[in-house]
């Protein structure tokens, strides 16, 4: 195991305990960072692109023997990056629009010591089975989507209930790829 402590950048509840579950001992430490991107970067690029972006204030606060970790996740649909919905309508929306199709979860992840840095992302595909009204209202009104990349998380009623198939990693869904995370702190920490 690791025995060195993992400085996660990222306010995410569930990007931590994911972490704590993987057996890390985990430190936050953010720094609100505007989370924009430029208009010409591949879209599937993007949270690799944010996930560096959210350590570099970090990292300037980064000690000898520390592994500072920040990550970022989009639900891509039709290849428009679903974010975090403004509001009720929002979320209603995007859910209705994913109904009886499939989308993609990407998480970038960014692994970095003073000595070396390891980016990467990883995909998982989701399909829903179609949604009534009555069950996006349901939703929506009973679960906190306002945080969720596509107004969503797999951890809640819609992952036991709506979810027809995955391809790839559970724990990227929930918005960080463990087994992949697992390994690149394993070799980052070897450096």
């Amino acid at each position: 195991m690791i025995d060195r402590k993992i400085i996660l950048a990222s306010k995410s509840p569930r990007r931590k305990y994911l972490l704590e579950q993987g057996g890390f001992e985990v430190e936050v430490r953010t720094f609100d960072v505007e989370e924009v991107y430029p208009d010409d970067l591949d879209v599937r690029l993007v949270p690799q692109y944010l996930a560096e972006l959210k350590i570099q204030p970090v990292v300037t606060n980064l000690k000898s023997g520390e592994i500072l970790l920040a990550a970022d996740t989009i639900v891509l649909f039709e290849n428009e990056i679903l974010g975090k919905p403004k509001d009720k309508e929002q979320a209603k929306d995007f859910i209705r629009r994913m109904s009886d199709s499939s989308h993609d979860v990407i998480t970038g992840v960014c692994i970095k010591t003073l000595a070396s840095q390891n980016i990467f992302s990883v995909t998982s595909k989701v399909l829903f089975s179609s949604f009534t009204e009555a069950e996006i209202d349901y939703y929506v009104d009973n679960f906190n989507p306002y945080d969720k990349a596509g107004a969503y998380g797999i951890q809640d009623w819609i992952g036991w209930t709506k979810i027809k198939f995955i391809e790839g990693s559970y724990s990227n869904i929930m918005g960080l790829p463990m087994h992949e995370v697992y390994e690149g702190v394993n070799q980052i920490a070897k450096k």
